[in-house]
């Protein structure tokens, strides 16, 4: 299974309580794998007006949270100027371990959508992701990690402009029913689009889907019925995933409330809870720590 993504888009981060419960729940017969397909590129022209463009880009990410529900902070200081730090930084992750880049990218996706602030600089996405367990920082940022991922981002950035036909055009269903996107050079598949491939076929489920669009897509490329098993509880999902949204809450674990001892980001569109391990090194503490929060009232950190 292909995932088309980047770090800075609304619709991904709002998609990942279903894909977390896919990756787990079917990892034994499916191997995931992420193309970042550059939402924001290095040679896009820069906004007239830096402050307008955040302002509408916030106003997006809170239309998109009307469907997703997902969390989002209360200001967002800047558009992503460029998805190229933070994507090559999550690729690099990768070959360090499934576990250790999927906590790479959440960080990532959470600079944005948690703090406002992208981690859209190498230095950026370096501090977003220092504390990560099991991630050796030193051999994330080697050059020669870096030189290999931004050449595997470059081949995933090519491989997202070359969508298949079945997705040009698409009007429905839902509010974001994953039209191929229409570029100056061309078109590029929607983010998020998920490519099935297996004994059964070839299978393309692209933009916002329900959980059961996915699981039959999985089942019909693997040419079998394909099953998740129940929910983990809460004290096993937050260990397991260190982070979880309230949609998390209901997608991945057998009830809604969080684990007692999980600590309580505040942002504009309900919690975020952290494990406390991970609440020692997660930017939105460090961040409430320096007295720079700016989610709602009450902020940061209860």
């Amino acid at each position: 299974m292909t995932e088309f993504t980047d770090p800075a888009c609304p619709w991904a981060w709002g998609s990942e309580p279903v894909f977390r419960r896919l990756r787990h729940g079917l990892a034994p017969r499916l191997r995931w794998r992420r193309a970042f397909g550059i939402l924001f590129d290095e040679d896009d022209d820069p906004a007239p007006d830096p402050d307008a463009e955040a302002r509408w880009y916030e106003g997006f990410i809170e239309g998109v949270a009307v469907h997703t529900r997902a969390p989002y902070a209360a200001r967002l200081h800047w558009l992503t100027r460029t998805s190229w730090p933070a994507s090559v930084v999550a690729k690099a992750a990768e070959a360090q371990g499934e576990q250790v880049a999927d906590r790479v990218l959440r960080r990532l996706r959470e600079t944005t959508f948690v703090l406002g602030r992208p981690a859209d600089t190498l230095a950026a996405a370096e501090e977003a992701v220092q504390g990560v367990p099991g991630l050796d920082v030193r051999q994330l940022l080697d050059e020669r990690a870096l030189s290999a991922a931004r050449d595997a981002v470059r081949a995933d950035r090519a491989e997202a402009r070359r969508p298949l036909a079945e997705v040009y055009g698409l009007q429905g269903p839902g509010p974001h029913p994953g039209r191929a996107k229409e570029l100056t050079e061309g078109h590029r598949y929607a983010l998020p689009t998920l490519l099935f491939e297996g004994p059964g076929g070839r299978i393309c489920v692209p933009g916002w889907r329900p959980l059961r669009d996915y699981l039959d897509a999985a089942s019909t490329a693997a040419g079998t019925p394909l099953r998740l098993p129940a929910p983990l509880g809460p004290d096993d999902a937050s260990a397991l995933w260190r982070s979880l949204t309230e949609p998390e809450l209901r997608s991945l674990t057998s009830g809604s409330e969080p684990p007692a001892d999980a600590v309580r980001v505040v942002t504009a569109n309900g919690p975020l809870w952290l494990h406390p391990d991970e609440a020692k090194h997660h930017p939105a503490t460090k961040a409430q720590a320096a007295g720079v929060s700016d989610n709602e009232t009450p902020k940061g950190v209860h």
